[in-house]
């Protein structure tokens, strides 16, 4: 199973690189798939790359989707 996910740009490096934020979690991606990505952007990320933009408010369901799979997962 592949999952992407949903992450909020928070600086842009040289080159194609950017830190993002995954829900509390800072790494950096490659941004080189994805046109004029802006810090406060939200981004789709799989295996260190953005794959596409997010609108916020998509993110922001899909965020709470996964915080709500992961506490039902540790109440089995």
């Amino acid at each position: 199973m592949c999952l992407a996910v949903p992450a909020r740009v928070t600086e842009l490096h040289g080159g194609d690189m950017a830190r993002v934020d995954m829900d509390g979690v800072a790494i950096d991606v490659n941004i080189a798939l994805v046109d004029e990505v802006h810090v406060d952007d939200y981004v789709v990320v799989h295996v260190g790359y953005a794959l596409s933009k997010l609108d916020p408010d998509e993110a922001e369901r899909t965020l709470n989707a996964l915080r709500e799979a992961t506490v039902l997962r540790t109440r089995a």
